[in-house]
């Protein structure tokens, strides 16, 4: 029974990944001492019901805390390591809250229209396929950078990979994620925004999250780019990453 349950973890586990570590200033921290460990974390599987609570920080991700927050700069570099490494195709994304008043990093649920996006990366058009920088075979970590003008506080620190080989069917996108506990120093006056609630935040038929990102690659992102389905579809992951003209152009061409 032990050898069965353990290939079938292998199974479950096979091309998935999780987020336990940050990197900061050179070292990688102890795995879940300043992220939270989800149940399940051992399992790597995706979050795929955009509705659920487990959108936020993952399966039990609000109230399962990390026993330390991390001190960190503003406007300094901040990674979290991929375990074993990201290995499907979609866009990466990192969010922050501010924890309110009465509650620190370590005890907040991260509730609310609270989190802002500091960080996006989607594809990048190659050709007649989509080239994701995140499958990269050797992405066994993501990086990003805290706004410098980012208020000091307590932050949760939200990042997610969302996966999106399966995802041509309702329920199909897998969401990768983790949240880590944060305190921001040095930092400034900004506001930042927008804000947006998990859940919330996504709908299951969002354009870029119901979507074949492998055929007809060149009639969906292109052929129909005047849809407004489509168009949102590129400004909702693609933001400045490709000019709107420059793909009107090779459609017209």
């Amino acid at each position: 029974m032990k050898l069965v349950s353990l290939l079938t973890l292998c199974t479950l586990a096979q091309g998935h990944y999780n987020f336990p570590s940050f990197i900061y200033e050179g070292a990688t921290t102890t795995a879940w001492q300043y992220v939270r460990d989800w149940t399940g974390s051992y399992t790597f599987n995706p979050v795929t019901d955009v509705s659920s609570t487990d959108i936020r920080c993952n399966v039990d991700g609000t109230t399962t805390f990390a026993p330390s927050i991390l001190p960190v700069t503003a406007g300094s570099s901040i990674g979290l390591t991929a375990n074993p490494d990201i290995y499907h195709p979609g866009p990466l994304l990192a969010y922050m809250a501010k924890v309110p008043s009465g509650y620190t990093a370590a005890n907040w649920d991260g509730s609310g229209a609270v989190w802002f996006k500091i960080f996006e990366q989607g594809p990048i058009f190659g050709g007649s396929a989509l080239v994701w920088p995140t499958s990269d075979p050797d992405a066994t970590a993501v990086n990003f950078t805290i706004p410098k003008d980012t208020p000091n506080g307590d932050y949760l620190f939200r990042v997610e990979h969302i996966a999106l080989h399966v995802a041509q069917s309702t329920g199909g996108a897998q969401f990768y994620l983790s949240c880590g506990q944060l305190t921001v120093t040095g930092g400034g006056s900004g506001t930042p925004g927008p804000l947006v609630a998990f859940p919330g935040a996504y709908s299951a038929t969002d354009p870029g999250i119901l979507i074949d990102i492998y055929y007809p690659v060149v009639s969906t992102l292109l052929a129909q780019l005047f849809g407004v389905k489509y168009i949102n579809y590129l400004q909702y992951w693609y933001g400045d990453m490709i000019e709107m003209e420059e793909v009107v152009g090779r459609m017209r061409s």
